[in-house]
């Protein structure tokens, strides 16, 4: 996690997150399968549960903690400040996608969708967060907005 990264000062299993961020990446590689609009829907849906503060309602937190109970994957606590970001530009990507269809802009849904799988794959491989560095950048740019 980068210097500049948002702090929040409390901590989240990251495995978890790296699980649902699977999960999440699965259902956007559906999507671009189907063209099923409904699961864009339910990401949306999902993603909003999540940063409400309710992810204990979240069908993918409840997917990704039994899919940790079971592999017994090993509990890594990081603060969630960057992986709450992450969430917000996952919800941004999701929404675009969605608005994108409905518009009927296929080769734009392509272009984001294999651009929020490319971030979600460097986190998921390299622990390389771009939520992070755009964040960072932000910051030097703006360092009144990005506190």
């Amino acid at each position: 996690m980068s210097q500049a990264c948002p702090l929040l000062f409390r901590q989240i299993d990251a495995m978890v997150v790296k699980v649902s961020a699977s999960l999440v990446m699965g259902g956007v590689i559906l999507y671009l399968i189907t063209s099923e609009k409904g699961i864009l829907v339910f990401l949306i849906i999902d993603f909003l549960i999540r940063l409400s503060g309710y992810k204990k309602f979240s069908p993918i937190f409840a997917l990704s903690t039994g899919v940790q109970t079971l592999f017994k994957l090993p509990v890594r606590m990081e603060d969630a400040g960057a992986k709450r970001l992450a969430a917000f530009f996952g919800l941004f990507f999701m929404n675009a996608m969605l608005v994108m269809d409905l518009e009927g802009w296929n080769s734009a849904i392509f272009v984001v969708a294999t651009t929020f799988i490319g971030c979600v794959f460097l986190d998921l491989f390299f622990n390389y967060c771009i939520a992070c560095k755009i964040y960072s950048y932000g910051k030097k740019i703006y360092p009144k907005r990005f506190v």
